[in-house]
């Protein structure tokens, strides 16, 4: 291809000008980072779509043991300059914990679709046994045991989001069966769940168990109390997430599936009585995420964060070829090739909420490498160059690839990748002029 000669300019001025190029490119990087969000944001929206039928992030405790009793209360008041003293009887609320408690949970997981957009959904089947014993240390708490009103007590579930709770609830307590009454839960998930009214003497220990199915979306959370408690998991999901204030003793994740089990959580690690005036909401709970394993939106705002560095390369070959080859790349040409580099981020995002994260990696990678490729061969004079320039933006997006997929690596890998190409740069203009004046022949002065 015959190319009229530019201007004089000296190497250290293209170096200037291509740099200058790269930091204008930044502002589409910005503004494709900003696209990621924005649909981030529009995926989050579809999701609580799907949850406001279905439930949200689940966390359950239970049950605790609350106990009515009166007592005397004495007020003080000045009525017309004249002190006053009244004696009345006050309803408070005793909360007992159970002395052991264990629960099983079995989760189903499941994927529901708004659109084109997908969350992680379950069905869980939550059930456990529990022992009550009648408080030994009623006087230390200014509680006289004669005014318990141990005929109107009653059992607290807390569900977080009622709305999952299906229509297989029982509680049995001594082997009969009680009824459910909606609300009345306990402190730990704001009030929200069911009860039981139980009519219980307190002469011996209370032994009861429970179950119900509880849908739910992205996790489910346990917030221990009493003496012991225990709790146990099984899961078809191979992605878990283990956080909260506690972690399992012990857990498997196989490609069918995870189990998980919370042994021994005492009160004395809770930090709270088993008997108390209040019902604070206690501890931090123990939770499982069902993490889904191709987070699209942060995979491609990891790879928009590498944009540059596509971008360094390429201008840094394309100048290589201008400087030592004697190619004569224009400042719209340097211009032209970074838009299509940032087109491959647009194309990776809009191809990625159809087909998947993988596919739509592979078709804009080609798409813009094919495109580049051939828009080298033109800039550059000859289809040589321009395949070397193809071959690099290929091993360059293969490289991306794996860094997004080894993350605790990524850093290591990309650091040393960039002193290998700031090596090589150093290697191929070493003998390079930077201040000599680059004529129309192309000879330096």
């Amino acid at each position: 291809m015959n190319r009229e000669p530019s201007p004089n300019r000296t190497p250290a001025w293209k170096l200037f000008w291509a740099g200058l190029i790269g930091a204008v490119l930044i502002v589409p990087l910005i503004m494709v980072y900003a696209l990621v969000y924005d649909r981030e944001s529009t995926s989050q929206s579809a999701q609580e779509t799907i949850t406001a039928g279905w439930g949200g992030a689940q966390t359950i405790t239970g049950p605790v043991l609350v106990i009515p009793y009166t007592e005397m209360v004495t007020t003080a008041e000045t009525v017309d300059g004249e002190n006053r003293t009244t004696t009345s009887r006050q309803r408070r609320e005793l909360f007992v914990s159970p002395v052991i408690q264990s629960v099983d949970s079995a989760i189903d997981p499941d994927r529901k679709g708004y659109a084109i957009y997908e969350t992680v959904v379950f069905d869980a089947a939550i059930s456990g046994t529990a022992r009550f014993e009648m408080p030994t240390e009623l006087n230390r708490l200014g509680v006289d045991p004669a005014t318990l009103q141990l005929d109107q007590a009653e059992l607290r579930f807390g569900v977080s989001d009622p709305r999952g709770l299906k229509d297989d609830a029982a509680v049995s307590a001594n082997g009969a069966d009680l009824p459910l009454q909606p609300g009345h839960g306990p402190a730990a998930t704001g009030g929200a769940g069911f009860s039981a009214p139980i009519d219980w003497d307190g002469s011996a220990a209370l032994e009861m168990s429970w179950q119900y199915g509880l849908r739910g979306s992205h996790s489910l959370s346990f917030v221990p109390r009493g003496g012991e408690s225990e709790w146990r998991i099984t899961s078809q999901w191979q992605h878990p997430s283990f956080t909260g204030s506690f972690l399992p003793d012990s857990r498997e994740i196989t490609a069918q599936g995870f189990t998980a089990a919370y042994e021994g959580i005492t009160n004395l690690a809770l930090g709270r009585p088993l008997v108390a005036l209040e019902d604070d909401a206690g501890t931090m709970p123990a939770s499982i995420g069902l993490v889904d394993p191709v987070d699209l939106y942060s995979q491609v705002d990891r790879a928009v964060k590498y944009g540059f560095l596509f971008i360094g390369f390429t201008f840094a070959a394309f100048l290589m070829f201008d400087i030592v080859g004697g190619a004569r790349v224009a400042s719209a040409e340097y211009l032209l090739t970074g838009a299509g580099l940032v087109l491959f981020f647009v194309l990776l995002l809009a191809f990625a909420e159809v087909i998947g994260f993988g596919w739509a990696y592979l078709v804009a990678a080609v798409a813009v490498i094919g495109l580049l490729t051939a828009y080298s061969a033109a800039v550059l004079g000859t289809w040589r160059r321009a395949g070397f320039i193809g071959a690099m933006l290929a091993g360059l997006y293969g490289l991306l690839f794996v860094l997004l997929n080894m993350e605790t690596w990524s850093l290591m890998i990309g650091s040393l990748l960039l002193f290998a190409a700031l090596a090589g740069i150093m290697f191929a203009t070493r003998r390079v002029n930077w201040n000599a004046v680059v004529v129309a022949n192309n000879t330096a002065v």
